[in-house]
């Protein structure tokens, strides 16, 4: 299960055969939703405040938010979604800076420098205020 919060009990909806929770940095600057299921699990990690480009062009169809909103599965690559920035801040759990997850595939490390988190395949991406890095 997840490791970022010691004794943690987790208070998770079941929906669809799957356990959804939430986690955030310290700073609250980056939210992260997961979808564990009995097949697959999904992440989906938002940084609300960003400087300096995109990690990838805007498509030209997408007139929403855009470079804030990362998207993966347990397996495959990394989607950034073009999306209104939803800046909702307090998730269930805390990443403090220091620790890594293991949970659903995934493996993140809350630091200092930023949040960065892989799939099973390697895929992943790394997260802060300066930098946002699809991998």
């Amino acid at each position: 299960m997840f490791k970022f919060v010691c004794a943690v009990t987790l208070m998770a909806a079941s929906v669809a055969s799957a356990d959804v929770w939430s986690f955030e940095t310290p700073s609250q600057n980056i939210q992260c939703v997961v979808g564990e299921g009995f097949e697959s699990s999904d992440l989906t990690c938002t940084i609300i405040e960003r400087y300096g480009p995109p990690a990838a062009p805007r498509p030209s169809g997408c007139s929403a938010d855009w470079g804030h909103v990362f998207f993966m599965k347990d397996r495959g690559p990394v989607y950034m979604q073009c999306a209104p920035l939803n800046n909702h801040k307090g998730a269930q759990h805390r990443a403090e800076y220091g620790i890594t997850g293991e949970f659903g595939g995934f493996v993140c490390h809350s630091s200092t420098k930023g949040l960065e988190c892989r799939n099973q395949d390697g895929h992943g991406f790394f997260l802060s205020r300066a930098q946002q890095t699809v991998f």
